[in-house]
């Protein structure tokens, strides 16, 4: 086990491998070529640093047509990176307008494939303090009461379960150092938001938009004021 975590660590720690993770967080799946672009490489050593992450099974790979789109092979290696970004020292914000200090990367992003950043942990806190969800022994739970709210709202959590990946979970946040939720809940939190157009994903970026209909359904079902 330590001489596997230490090649799995040296592998994650080279510069160019590290980029190629960091950019696949977005939770797409990246060709070689727009891999290459985002890592600054050549796409001769884009290649190079692909089979070795695929060796690793930390990558899969898909083709489809002409083209081979790269994905993380299990949503754990997502997880694994986010709470790698917990280890970076946290910046300190500045005095004055609180929302205009925060970065779009850090007040709402996706993080692989549920929300995070300010937003998603207010989201978070909002579901906990409303007793939809409950923390116990540091794990996140739906209550009763929850289940109900969930299927009014539009979200099937018995089709949740039988997904097979983790069903809820609290995910440590880099840029907040508090959970946001993660897990198939937290994925169908996120879609339910996209097909409402709540929010919007932006062009090579994580960051996410809120739209003036998120910025009011936010309000009305989470109690957040954007």
């Amino acid at each position: 086990m330590e001489d596997q975590f230490i090649k799995t660590a040296t592998l994650i720690g080279d510069p160019t491998r590290a980029s190629i993770l960091w950019t696949l967080l977005d939770g797409r799946a990246f060709t070689a070529t727009e891999l290459a672009v985002a890592a600054n490489t050549s796409p001769q050593n884009i290649s190079m640093h692909l089979g070795k992450l695929l060796d690793a099974n930390l990558l899969c790979v898909e083709k489809q047509g002409r083209h081979k789109y790269y994905r993380f092979s299990n949503k754990e290696v997502a997880y694994a990176l986010e709470g790698m970004a917990n280890l970076v020292p946290k910046t300190k914000v500045s005095s004055g307008n609180e929302t205009e200090n925060y970065p779009p990367i850090k007040f709402c992003r996706t993080c692989y494939d549920h929300l995070a950043g300010k937003i998603g942990v207010a989201l978070a806190d909002s579901l906990l303090d409303q007793k939809i969800i409950v923390r116990t022994n540091h794990v996140f739970e739906i209550s009763s009461e929850g289940e109900k709210w969930f299927s009014d709202f539009g979200i099937n959590l018995e089709e949740a379960q039988k997904q097979k990946r983790i069903f809820l979970k609290p995910c440590l946040d880099w840029s907040e150092r508090r959970n946001h939720i993660a897990g198939s809940v937290g994925a169908l939190l996120l879609n339910k938001m996209l097909e409402e157009d709540w929010i919007r994903r932006t062009a090579n970026s994580r960051a996410i938009i809120i739209t003036g209909k998120g910025e009011k359904e936010l309000l009305k079902y989470f109690k957040i004021v954007v």
